[in-house]
């Protein structure tokens, strides 16, 4: 799908949708506890949807209806059939640990663009731990004889969803588990993220300070009701969208959230943004500066920031990029070309990127079949019309609504098929 934006003034109020990271976490403790587990205000999206899909493919029941899940947990069998895992990277990386402890087999299937992501250290560190795991066909298979437990040490600068997927099944191994980081951490608020939702399913965790070293003993998940926070991350385009285009209040958000994205409030105001974050999050049309900023903890927020930093004035940096071509694209190479392919300026320093604000003029922008990449350049579009976004159509891994939701709001877009 092809999407033409032109330029637009949004007016209006909008909820953020739920935070894709928390569905996923909770769902996963929830179908590890023993009993009947309530998720309020779950995300509907790709994402979302493959992990219910895997999760019920070695049994958890799962029952949808509106506003809220029912899952039943602590049934796990063998899968009649493979176990797709579609584009969710999360989904993928937790599952595997999730599926040493299925018994028989389990075949997790990547799609062909998920498949280019990493995760071989994810897998040494668990057979280190004791899972059986072999790749076979382009699938990763378990063999289901759990953990034993012990000591695994891991780079704490790669993903932090291979530490994530480790403290998920640490408490079902034989014995206790440490992981020790021979690196400091990056995304150290979704590994917070982790812990903290593993303890709402009454499971602690042991941590350093520094989020270096921690210890997780044999215990059981119980069921739990738990309410799912708005996505700052997706809700951080919207915002964009206010900064530039005109007036939005976001609702749902939760300031004290430990969410790593909500950073996008403080990197806005300093961005010079008129923001008010008494109930609601509002932000108005403002004329944006150029930053400095270090993204490594919060690497999502480099495409929406490299759409505001097209349209600010003098040239921002940000820093701590290397993760972000790691993603559904490489977001940086994203940036960069579609960036050039409207007149802006750019330039790549080793882990730092340098975007040149001016006047984005009229073109043809790719998706790269990354929704936060569409998403990003829809920030751009609706600023200064003319602008095409074509694979449009793949904002559904994580907002399904969202060009929906951005007309509802004054956003003059039109949808088009793919030439």
């Amino acid at each position: 799908m092809r999407v033409f934006l032109d330029k637009s003034e949004v007016r209006g109020e909008v909820p953020a949708p739920p935070s894709k990271s928390y569905t996923i976490r909770a769902l996963i403790c929830a179908s590890l506890a023993k009993g009947e587990s309530r998720l309020d205000n779950p995300l509907e999206a790709d994402d979302t949807r493959a992990a219910r899909e895997v999760l019920g493919g070695i049994g958890a029941s799962i029952t949808e209806n509106s506003g809220f899940w029912l899952v039943e947990g602590d049934n796990f069998h063998e899968p009649a059939r493979e176990l797709f895992c579609y584009d969710s990277a999360a989904t993928l990386r937790f599952m595997l640990a999730v599926c040493c402890f299925v018994p028989g087999q389990c075949r997790l299937v990547p799609s062909p663009l998920l498949a280019r992501r990493p995760i071989a250290p994810l897998i040494k560190a668990l057979k280190d731990l004791g899972a059986g795991i072999r790749e076979e066909g382009g699938a990763l298979v378990t063999s289901g004889r759990g953990l034993d437990g012990g000591l695994v040490e891991m780079a704490g600068d790669m993903s932090s969803q291979f530490i994530s997927a480790i403290l998920l099944v640490a408490p079902l191994a034989r014995s206790s588990i440490q992981i020790s980081l021979n690196t400091p951490p990056q995304s150290k608020d979704y590994i917070r993220m982790t812990i903290s939702t593993m303890a709402s399913f009454g499971v602690s965790v042991e941590a350093s300070a520094d989020l270096r070293e921690f210890r997780v003993f044999p215990q059981e998940y119980h069921p739990a009701h738990f309410k799912i926070e708005g996505d700052w991350s997706s809700a951080s385009f919207l915002l964009a969208l206010g900064a530039t285009s005109g007036r939005l209040k976001v609702t749902g958000l939760n300031l004290e959230s430990l969410q790593a994205d909500r950073l996008m409030l403080d990197l806005l105001r300093q961005m010079g943004a008129r923001i008010d974050a008494d109930g609601g999050v509002r932000v108005a049309k403002s004329e944006l500066l150029a930053i400095s900023a270090d993204l490594k903890d919060a690497i999502d927020l480099l495409p929406p920031l490299g759409a505001l930093a097209a349209l600010a004035k003098g040239e921002s940096v940000f820093n701590g990029i290397g993760r972000a071509r790691l993603k559904e694209s490489d977001r940086v190479k994203a940036l960069k070309e579609n960036l050039g392919a409207i007149g802006i300026q750019t330039h790549l320093d080793t882990d730092r990127l340098f975007i040149k604000g001016g006047k984005p003029h009229q073109g043809v922008v790719k998706s790269f079949d990354d929704h936060r990449i569409a998403m990003a350049f829809s920030i751009i579009g609706a600023s200064k019309g003319g602008l095409f976004i074509e694979g449009a159509e793949c904002v559904t891994k994580t907002y399904p609504d969202y060009w929906d939701i951005i007309k509802s709001l004054g956003v003059k877009l039109s949808e088009q098929p793919d030439r």
